[in-house]
């Protein structure tokens, strides 16, 4: 070593010793001034409070009680002229010295004592109205650099769930801590009489609502290495387990909500790039719900759990694909992503490998899908979905859904027989939940008519209006599923549906008329099962279709709709009366209300409706092209009804048509696939104001333009007292162009 290295060494080695001492003097000067500089520091601390969010805040007393730990006893946090929000008796915190470095406050233990935190709600007005306040007072000033600084979502998360990690010490001693929530009806209260953290080790006592239930949680915890494993789970009585519960959540929402264990995991943190990841692990088992959209009954979901790989990038999060959601005996792979900016974009996919069939169907929640509980098949099935919306093309949506089946074969049915329609069966209607009566759906019946007994023209109308590809899609149709999906959304509420004729019958023969989430689920399946496993013949589905369906009230099946509107047999029907009788499959109960005393048709609308399913069924080689309207002027009711038609005059004045909600085959609103859904909707009424009503009024009004005001949009009300602008009357042609093309484009494409 030469002497010039040497030297270098001992400049280098004083120079490191004189900041050494520096540090130690000014450590010795602070830890001299600590109370006070501490006393400083709290005082700020509370003036800030007061100025910035209206929060007294006091502290009996506050000390230091080790190098890095203080103690703070009789702390109280109450807004301004609201109710306490936190009350603490005493609390003793030691802090991590290395995440200090780098200017990051990390608890390495705490001691809590006898507190209070509490949120309550008077009327409109709750103590934590400070916080929301703060949050939009900070929107409101921010500037557009500091907005689109600020909006940057990894970062957000990433400091969130940092600050909270880096709140839980590695020692943890709380005793009664109570967190309560209050309102103008209820009152819910968790205390939490023990919590440790010893040695990675947590255990901990909760009592909710005074003795009402004791929940425990136990697990594993290394805030260290940011890794934790927690269960929670309620104590037992007798030697009984007891569920968790919340029967607030039922008091409110109606919604039973029940588990005996639920688990928690987190296994790592992480930023990978620009974005900022989170992988963590949550089950439970033994889960039971029940809400009247969901089932009607209990729902048990005795195992699932997720690995959940989670992912927030600058304007988007998502789960990533590489995530697994396991249910009972099978496992999926689920992909979300949600972007907010630009513009919303939703993504979400969902796949699995082939799967044993019998294990599926085993895995079904039990009181989910009755009519399959039982079932007993064998093979295998692979399901795909995939879900874009980019919202600023909605009609872009795109939607694909398979059950791609590989030696799949139905071994024996379980508790509902499909295979039960091929013969003759009862069928039994059903009125707001009741039955109406027994029909026999088979020869015995005088008024059921076989397909081949039903007259061409009305099972080609039929179809051209409610599933013009029937016989050749296999259940569903996703061009309609999609066609749905962009309306709604267009909507911001349930326009259309896409139920084929299939998935009607389905919901009609075997399902329970209650609207859930499970019911809808269910006939989806079971249409799957039917279509693919061919357990009914098509054209045995149409004929028992054709001979259930509501025609009118207390009319079911075609036999009995013949006979009643016209007289005659389902074989004699010409042209327009099939028009007509599918024109009122979906408003069945207004039937009588589209004809005039003399027994004809109302024209203006209706007619129009005969000739647009005419020149389709026409262009489809189904029936002769007619320069007129299609059999419309045909069309004459039976004399024995014609005296139940109201006189002219009262028709048109009543708003009845208006108003008065009406009941059909699609009580979901399931407006079917064909062109006579579009003329439906293109021609949509406004919905009933009357209470316990769900149900759509007639889709096509009676025409109430007046004779000398071409100009009025069919269905629009006239206001006889006012007199219209010229920008009125220039919007209303603007808005009849517009809807004619929207009509004319939708046409194009349902009937190609």
């Amino acid at each position: 070593m030469t002497y010039r290295q040497r030297k270098a060494i001992r400049i280098a080695g004083w120079v490191f010793l004189s900041i050494f001492l520096l540090g130690c003097v000014g450590a010795g000067i602070a830890y001299s001034k600590r109370e006070s500089l501490l006393q400083t520091a709290l005082e700020r601390a509370i003036r800030k409070a007061k100025r910035d969010y209206n929060l007294d805040v006091r502290i009996g007393s506050a000390k230091f009680t080790g190098l890095s730990s203080l103690a703070f006893t009789d702390i109280s946090v109450v807004p301004e002229k609201r109710d306490s929000l936190a009350r603490i008796k005493r609390v003793e915190l030691a802090v991590r010295f290395w995440p200090l470095l780098a200017g990051k406050v990390g608890l390495s233990g705490m001691t809590l004592e006898n507190g209070l935190i509490q949120v309550i709600k008077r009327d409109s007005l709750t103590n934590i109205d400070f916080l929301l306040r703060r949050k939009r007072d900070s929107t409101e000033t921010d500037s557009p650099n500091e907005s689109r600084r600020h909006t940057d979502l990894s970062n957000v998360a990433e400091n969130l769930i940092d600050n909270i990690l880096s709140k839980i010490p590695e020692d943890l001693n709380i005793s009664n801590l109570e967190f309560r929530g209050m309102d103008n009806k209820d009152t819910i209260s968790l205390l939490t009489q023990t919590a440790t953290i010893k040695d990675e080790a947590v255990l901990s006592t909760l009592k909710l609502n005074g003795n009402q239930a004791i929940w425990h949680v136990t697990g594993t915890a290394d805030p260290a290495d940011r890794e934790y494993d927690l269960a929670l789970y309620a104590e037992g009585r007798g030697g009984r387990p007891k569920p968790l519960e919340l029967s607030y959540i039922q008091k409110r929402f109606n919604l039973k909500l029940q588990a005996d264990t639920v688990r928690a995991q987190l296994r790592d943190v992480d930023r990978a790039g620009d974005e900022f990841r989170l992988e963590g692990v949550g089950s439970v088992r033994n889960l039971r719900i029940n809400h009247p959209a969901i089932a009607r009954t209990d729902v048990l979901v005795p195992q699932a759990s997720m690995n959940a790989n989670l992912f927030v990038g600058e304007d988007y999060v998502g789960v990533d694909s590489s995530s697994v959601v396991r249910l009972g005996e099978v496992s999926a792979r689920p992909f979300i992503k949600y972007q907010l900016k630009p513009i919303k974009i939703y993504d979400v996919q969902l796949h699995t490998d082939l799967l044993d069939a019998q294990a599926l169907f085993n895995s079904f929640p039990q009181g989910l899908f009755e009519s399959l509980e039982g079932m007993q098949v064998a093979g295998k099935l692979k399901y795909d979905a995939s879900f874009h919306l980019d919202t600023s093309l909605p009609d872009s949506v795109q939607f694909n859904s398979g059950l791609t089946p590989e030696g799949f074969r139905v071994l024996k049915m379980g508790r509902t027989d499909f295979a039960a329609i091929n013969h003759p069966f009862i069928y039994t209607p059903y009125e707001k939940g009741k039955p109406v009566r027994d029909i026999m759906i088979g020869p015995e019946n005088p008024d059921y008519t076989p397909l081949n007994q039903i007259s061409p023209d009305l099972r080609n109308a039929l179809l051209t209006s409610e599933d013009y590809n029937f016989f050749t899609h296999k259940g569903f149709n996703e061009k309609a599923f999609r066609v749905s999906i962009a309306t709604n959304f267009k909507e911001k509420s349930f326009k259309r549906g896409a139920s084929t004729i299939s998935m009607q019958l389905v919901k009609n023969a075997f399902l329970n008329r209650n609207k859930t989430l499970s019911r809808k689920v269910e006939e989806i399946l079971i249409v799957w099962l039917i279509e693919n496993e061919h357990i009914v013949p098509k054209s045995r589905m149409y004929e028992v279709y054709l001979n259930i369906i509501e025609w009118g009230r207390n009319i079911y099946g075609i036999g009995e709709a013949a006979r009643y509107y016209f007289g005659k047999r389902p074989a004699d029907l010409n042209l327009g009366e099939s028009i007509f009788l599918a024109f009122v499959v979906p408003r069945p109960k207004r039937a009588l209300d589209w004809f005039l005393p003399d027994g004809s048709l109302q024209a203006r609308n209706v007619r129009g409706y005969f000739r647009l399913i005419g020149k389709i069924m026409a262009r489809r080689g189904l029936t002769a092209p007619d320069s007129g309207a299609f059999g419309f002027y045909d069309v004459r009711l039976r004399e024995g009804l014609r005296r139940q038609i109201a006189p002219v005059d009262s028709l048109f004045q009543s708003d009845s048509l208006m108003t008065e909600p009406v009941d059909g085959i699609d009580e979901d609103n399931d407006e079917g696939t064909g062109i006579g859904n579009f003329f439906r909707r293109l021609f949509k009424g406004k919905k009933s104001d009357e209470k316990n009503t769900t149900d759509e009024v007639p889709s096509v009004q009676p025409d109430r333009r007046p004779a000398d005001r071409p100009d009025v949009l069919p269905n629009e009300p006239v206001a006889t007292d006012t007199v219209k602008t010229r920008k009125q009357l220039r919007q209303e042609r603007r808005e009849r162009k517009r809807r004619e093309k929207e009509a004319q484009k939708e046409l194009e494409n349902n009937n190609p």
